[in-house]
């Protein structure tokens, strides 16, 4: 299939985008694109394709924006429930760490996962994935972290296995044992640190060997932070996961700099996740390492804080900056990145071109698979989205509203909305 007579095709070609680089879309006017398969076959003006593959079935883009599709690289995708009498409370003024303290928060939805049946959480989670699919997100990373106890962290596992094999959105899984202490070890933080590490870690690592052979192993992820898991603490997880081969996450620094960030650099994870409170050494040693920095700018939009992840200056110092939206039930239930990218242009200093390399080629590298999606380029996975406007500065101009006409996945047309799919 060729698309072609887009307004704007962003290519944004040549690899993730580190400092002063990010941002660079490579723009083709009156762009196309030819798909063969599951891949991408060629990109350029739509001249020269229609010149060079005349017997394509072909598709006008009329003259709309032509993108990669966005790639949500930070979510809390499996849960039950709701939090919806939180979200009140914080309306009142009652803190979150507070509430968590209290048995609320992360607590409240680990009562509520636990007690689902599979089926429940499978069904749940399949709404919010439809929402991200139907706002241009092609592919999502997914943790667990809602159960606190090997059982029901496997049921989640197996929850985003069951979804990535239904499709369309594609998921990347992470386990996040060590996203709170659960209740039964209030008391004895350290001895749960020592569950994850000799138990959990082992028994994912064999369920993960014997249901998905063929998939590279999780993601292992940790919430460093007051409340959570010490310095001390997440170096012991991380360090057992990477022992046994599992490629690494961290939430670091978003209430409190307990040191996170840099740890995460110098571990070698694939990213560092909030940072929020992110000071001058965090934000060099991002600036010396691969670590991408993943901006949650609906976290704080959804606390009601003044304070957002100093993205401007991890770009001036050189980082590679992604956005991500946080998708969890307490927080930020929000499943769209467009609105992300709204957010990251109004408090973390963005420009729309910024925001859109950050939730495309950069975003996919922080999930390790900025070789095969967040970009339009020969050989890569064919994951598009067709805008319903002719410029993309309309991405972060506008908010509320949903300006996916369509998507593209792996080469095949997903969804588009009733009357948005452009005629050949």
């Amino acid at each position: 299939m060729l698309i072609h007579s887009a307004s704007q095709v962003l290519t944004l070609r040549g690899g993730p985008q580190r400092g002063r680089d990010l941002g660079r879309l490579e723009v083709i006017p009156d762009g196309a694109v030819l798909i063969q398969g599951e891949t991408i076959a060629a990109v350029g003006p739509t001249a020269d394709l229609q010149a060079a593959y005349p017997h394509e079935l072909a598709l006008s883009a009329a003259e709309r924006v032509v993108m990669p599709g966005f790639v949500d690289p930070h979510t809390h995708l499996i849960w039950a429930g709701d939090r919806a009498a939180e979200f009140e409370l914080r309306l009142q003024g009652k803190p979150y760490l507070e509430i968590l303290a209290e048995g609320g928060g992360i607590l409240s939805t680990v009562r509520c996962t636990r007690a689902a049946a599979q089926e429940d959480l499978v069904a749940q989670a399949r709404l919010r994935a439809a929402a991200m699919f139907r706002h241009g997100t092609t592919t999502a990373e997914a943790k667990t972290g809602y159960g606190l106890e090997l059982a029901s962290e496997l049921a989640q596992l197996e929850a985003i296995l069951a979804l990535d094999a239904e499709g369309p959105l594609e998921l990347v899984p992470t386990f996040l044992g060590a996203h709170a202490i659960p209740p039964e070890y209030s008391d004895d933080p350290d001895g749960y640190t020592d569950l994850v590490c000799a138990r959990m870690l082992p028994a994912v690592r064999r369920w993960w060997l014997e249901h998905a052979p063929q998939r590279p192993l999780p993601f292992v992820d940790a919430f460093c932070e007051t409340g959570a898991f010490s310095l001390d603490q997440s170096r012991r997880i991380l360090e057992a996961a990477r022992q046994l081969g599992f490629p690494l996450k961290l939430h670091a620094d978003e209430f409190d700099n307990l040191g996170g960030t840099r740890l995460a650099v110098e571990l070698g994870a694939c990213s560092v996740d909030h940072l929020i409170q992110a000071g001058p050494q965090d934000i060099q040693a991002l600036a010396s390492g691969d670590t991408v920095a993943v901006a949650l700018p609906g976290t704080p939009f959804g606390l009601s804080m003044a304070q957002y992840a100093p993205a401007r200056q991890i770009v001036e110092a050189g980082g590679l900056l992604a956005i991500a939206t946080d998708l969890n039930p307490g927080t930020a239930w929000g499943e769209s990145m467009q609105f992300a990218i709204a957010l990251a242009c109004r408090y973390l200093r963005l420009t729309p071109a910024e925001a859109i390399a950050a939730a495309t080629i950069n975003a996919a590298a922080a999930i390790g698979r900025a070789g095969q999606i967040g970009s339009l380029e020969p050989g890569k996975q064919a994951d598009l989205i067709i805008l319903s406007v002719s410029d993309y500065r309309h991405l972060g101009y506008r908010f509320g509203t949903n300006l996916v006409q369509a998507v593209i996945k792996k080469g095949r047309f997903r969804t588009g909305p009733a009357g948005t799919v452009p005629e050949g």
